[in-house]
């Protein structure tokens, strides 16, 4: 089994004692205050019409075979497949890939960055062509979907006005996972670190970050 430091600071992970909140749209979504999230979010064009027909129709499978109620493991298996076949999509590169450029990604980057430490901590983030993960932690009073629409719309307005686009930039929707304990957390890591090797891009395209206090701590990309 792998041995791993100890917790990085600022690190929290799904408390069993705490309550956790689920609400559905697309996606189920589980909120337990103080949590930290493994967030995708990904750019409108990013999936083609006959993979969201794929992901429709996924959904109204699943429906038939698991009618209400509901279990908590019923919806967790269902966005896991999701997630599965989703994130292996958005590495094929479809749609505009904005982010393909070091301007818009480190346009992405400072939205990201500009609230840090004050209204969430950010632990870790790769951007891809068209897609972002990263791992923060909200601060109290400030909601997970208030905090990462804050952070794509400021880089969604320049790119719009820029290619003088009309409609969506970013899909509305994230995928977020409350990150469970370190073990969890360390096979993030390693995934957000191995992402854009997986995707075949060259070394010079990569576009990652973590926060140093954790690479001190002795967490970091392999």
């Amino acid at each position: 089994m792998l041995e791993l430091p100890s917790a990085p600071p600022g690190f929290r992970g799904l408390d069993p004692n705490k309550r956790v909140r689920i609400y559905t749209r697309h996606l189920p979504h589980w909120r337990q205050d103080g949590a930290t999230y493994f967030v995708t979010f990904r750019l409108a064009d990013s999936l083609p019409e006959a993979m969201l027909i794929e992901i429709r129709n996924l959904r109204a499978w699943w429906e038939h075979e698991h009618p209400e109620p509901r279990s908590e493991k019923d919806w967790e298996d269902y966005a896991r497949e999701v997630t599965r076949r989703t994130e292996a999509w958005l590495d094929q590169g479809h749609g505009a890939c904005y982010f393909r450029e070091s301007r818009w990604a480190n346009d992405l980057r400072d939205r990201m960055h500009h609230f840090q430490n004050e209204r969430y901590h950010l632990a870790c983030w790769v951007i891809m062509p068209n897609h972002c993960h990263l791992v923060i932690r909200p601060f109290d009073g400030h909601d997970l979907e208030d905090l990462v629409g804050g952070m794509k719309s400021v880089t969604a307005r320049h790119i719009t006005v820029e290619f003088q686009l009309s409609g969506d930039l970013w899909q509305q929707e994230s995928y977020d996972r409350i990150i469970r304990d370190t073990e969890h957390l360390h096979r993030v890591i390693q995934y957000i670190g191995r992402n854009p090797a997986q995707a075949g891009l060259p070394q010079s395209a990569w576009f990652r970050w973590i926060d140093p206090c954790w690479q001190q701590a002795g967490w970091d990309f392999e």
